[in-house]
């Protein structure tokens, strides 16, 4: 109903884990229950909103691990989303959106430099190679004019609860353009926002901190001059080229570990989807723990097997079996090289 900007301090009653709250949504009583239902209530509408003006629903799947004392990992799971992540994701966004908004000047107001989170469109030759990539796990997609919002949802839709999910997943988002921080404001295609920035974070990401400053700044009346504009230019793309360190560390992190688990596991059987073909062999994704490995042809037993570019699938040359995109397949773990961090599996 009404909205306020300003320094505050947070008083806390009761913390909460996503865990411990999401035992009160569940059961509908406990501490803060009247509290904790209303918002999860308001989350669902936002979020229903935001879905109906352009966003797109990534649901996506984080791989976890536990760990002995020594570091090594003794599990490795996959942890989803529930309704309190989606809770705190959808006001986050809120806040986000909120700030942007505030900070952007009207016609009538003197620009001032401000940091966004953007996101492009999507590039029309990546989308038209996902189509093809995915026509080749037996999706029937056809893309009429514009790659927009709809058709991905209508993608990821179809994937929903079926074993190739997280392997569409994937390939959809390297396919989009990757969300950086700019001065110039184009908004977020993702999140369907015209105004977005990163702000509900400072205590870990340093765009977060650039922002509450330049929000405190303009609450205190204080101009940001356009002689500034160069300096957090180079800001934005710092910050930019860093999260994408981070991001590839993350990723290799994951990988180090994900092999590092399978070492104990030489011999053991697992189920896990095909994620890729190429001409020396087929990848697999083991299902539980996301672990990709290869399985060379050479290694395919009873024939010898073709690899079939077009068709995304590899073919028995005598007897015709076919390996293809998104196949369910039994797996063996035959090797491991931590160092390298790769997974040889073969079919069980």
């Amino acid at each position: 109903t009404k909205q306020w900007f300003g320094r505050t301090l947070i008083n806390s009653n009761t913390r909460f884990t996503y865990e411990s709250a999401q035992d009160v949504l569940d059961n509908k009583s406990g501490d803060n229950a009247e509290e904790l239902l209303l918002l999860n209530s308001l989350a669902k509408n936002l979020r229903k909103v935001r879905k109906a003006e352009g966003a797109i629903s990534f649901d996506t799947e984080e791989v976890k691990f536990e760990l002995d004392k020594a570091g090594r990992p003794i599990r490795a799971y996959v942890k989803k989303m529930v309704d309190t992540n989606r809770l705190i994701e959808e006001f986050m966004l809120l806040a986000n959106r909120s700030v942007a908004k505030r900070m952007t000047p009207t016609k009538d107001q003197e620009k001032s430099p401000f940091i966004y989170r953007i996101h492009d469109e999507p590039d029309k030759d990546k989308m038209r190679t996902l189509v093809t990539f995915l026509n080749g796990l037996g999706y029937n997609i056809k893309i009429k004019g514009k790659f927009d919002a709809t058709s991905i949802n209508a993608i990821l839709a179809q994937a929903k609860n079926t074993p190739e999910e997280h392997i569409v997943q994937t390939a959809t988002m390297r396919s989009m353009a990757k969300a950086i921080y700019s001065t110039k404001n184009i908004g977020h295609f993702g999140l369907g926002f015209q105004y977005y920035t990163h702000f509900t974070s400072p205590i870990r990401r340093y765009p977060d901190v650039i922002v509450h400053r330049l929000l405190a700044k303009s609450l205190a009346g204080k101009p940001i001059s356009q002689n500034d504009l160069s300096s957090y230019n180079a800001l934005a793309l710092h910050t930019s080229t860093m999260e994408k360190a981070a991001t590839e560390a993350e990723r290799a992190s994951k990988k180090y570990k994900q092999v590092e688990y399978m070492s104990t596991r030489v011999g053991d059987t697992f189920e896990g989807t095909i994620s890729g073909v190429t001409e020396w062999g087929i990848f697999v994704e083991e299902r539980t723990t996301k672990s990709e490995g290869m399985i060379r042809l050479s290694n395919l037993p009873d024939d010898y097997y073709i690899y079939d570019e077009k068709n995304f699938q590899v073919v028995g040359r005598s007897k015709k079996k076919k390996y293809r995109l998104g196949d369910t397949v039994k797996i063996k773990v035959e090797g491991i090289d931590v160092e390298k961090r790769l997974i040889n599996y073969k079919l069980a």
